[in-house]
């Protein structure tokens, strides 16, 4: 089992830059991938960036060149460094773990709460 807790979230202007924090419980942490995924209103759930167990790196096309996963092991956290922020950023982040991990919701094992991102104009 692994617990996910994101942190981070809040408005912010446009071209500005937020960084996102998932907390992992669980001594099978660095067993698994980890990705974000964003939801808003009336929208799928869209799939931000995965990171590897190995460290290969996965952007959506929307944030390509202004998002950056990055995965700290010792302190079993993910982080979701965004910056040129713009207002179709706006949505509820989700971290997500699994074992093989894409570019699907459907392929991940477990999910945190979400946080909210809102980017004003």
């Amino acid at each position: 089992q692994v617990q996910l807790v994101e942190s981070g979230g809040g408005l912010v202007q446009a071209g500005g830059s937020l960084r996102l924090s998932c907390a992992a419980s669980g001594r099978t942490f660095s067993s698994y991938a980890m990705g974000w995924f964003r939801q808003a209103p009336g929208a799928e759930r869209e799939f931000v960036a995965y990171r590897t167990r190995i460290g290969g790196t996965y952007y959506g096309n929307s944030v390509k060149g202004r998002f950056t996963i990055s995965r700290d092991n010792a302190k079993n956290t993910i982080y979701l460094q965004m910056n040129s922020l713009k207002p179709e950023d706006t949505a509820v982040y989700y971290c997500a773990a699994a074992q093989s991990p894409g570019y699907t919701a459907g392929e991940y094992d477990y999910w945190g709460q979400g946080t909210q991102v809102t980017v004003s104009s």
